[in-house]
């Protein structure tokens, strides 16, 4: 079999296990958005998603043995389009139009990425020094969105998704390395990188569960385009991987990357507005201070007397 087509089924799997750890830990965010990290490590369901993360990450690794950043990367945004449909059955409702039209856009635009992105069999890693340099400028800038503020769920998701990408291309450096067969298994550049890959997937996983207190679209599209970018910026600057087809492959590169930017912030856009519970209404609120319920019928109660006005007593 082609060694891109492997890296494309594997890169499918490894989506779906993705969106599945992503819904899990939104749901988790949403139950407890003021858990601090020491709260999570004592959380069964956080664990669970852990594990998810970790076998998605596995498949991405065998992926990038296969195929280039250029090609595996874009595929990541497939979390989101497969989270749609498994959020929404989470939460018991129905995939909206605009989610569908979303999907399709996404899909389409990532079709035309990879038609120009299909090249060989990464060859080429990084140096240390390289690495290295990476490694200091992502984390000056996770550092730098990372900082209190505004939005912090948006900033803290594109943070993540830097460091995922930056993760993924210091892992294909570790697997061409390690599998060339030019030098030993445990060298210090395997090493070295080893390290670096495993400090960015901690970080990017912590973020990523903080940028979902704030709900799953928005910060899952952040995710899922900030990844394949801060990827893609080394493959291409410094992997020395190329698009197919000269000028018209660059144009329509950059017109699936329009399109699937498009899908992405419709599906980010597109949870539907959830209807305000019973026990929101103020009426229903007043209710709940006494036994009873809306049918019962209300107690009369005597209006206090007001000294501005003239009553008149019964008998």
């Amino acid at each position: 079999m082609n060694a891109v087509l492997v890296a494309v089924a594997l890169s499918l799997v490894s989506a779906v296990a993705y969106a599945a750890a992503a819904v899990a830990q939104e749901r988790l965010a949403a139950r407890s958005p003021g858990s601090g990290t020491l709260r999570l490590l004592g959380s069964g369901a956080w664990w669970w998603s852990v594990g998810l993360n970790a076998a998605a990450a596995l498949l991405h690794v065998v992926a990038l043995r296969y195929g280039p950043l250029t090609v595996v990367q874009p595929l990541g945004a497939l979390t989101l389009v497969a989270a749609v449909p498994l959020g929404a059955r989470m939460a018991g409702r129905r995939v909206t139009a605009v989610e569908w039209r979303g999907t399709a856009l996404t899909l389409l635009g990532l079709g035309a990425i990879l038609v120009t992105a299909s090249g060989p069999a990464p060859d080429d890693v990084l140096s240390m020094p390289e690495a290295l340099a990476v490694a200091g400028a992502t984390a000056a800038l996770i550092g730098l969105l990372s900082r209190p503020g505004a939005r912090p769920g948006l900033r803290h998701a594109s943070a993540s998704g830097i460091a995922s990408g930056v993760a993924s291309a210091l892992t294909q450096t570790v697997t061409v390395a390690a599998t060339d067969r030019t030098g030993p298994l445990l060298s210090v550049q395997v090493v070295g990188v080893v390290l670096l890959v495993a400090a960015f997937a901690a970080g990017g996983l912590l973020l990523s569960q903080t940028a979902y207190r704030g709900g799953l679209g928005g910060p899952l599209a952040m995710v899922t385009l900030a990844n394949p970018l801060a990827a893609a910026v080394i493959g291409l600057s410094l992997l020395g991987e190329r698009l197919q087809g000269g000028p018209a492959g660059v144009l329509l590169a950059l017109a699936g990357a329009g399109l699937a930017s498009w899908g992405v912030v419709l599906l980010s856009r597109a949870a539907p507005r959830e209807e305000a519970a019973d026990d929101d209404h103020p009426v229903a609120a007043v209710l709940a201070l006494e036994p009873g319920s809306a049918t019962a019928e209300p107690a009369l109660v005597p209006r206090p007397h007001d000294p501005g006005h003239l009553t008149t007593a019964t008998r």
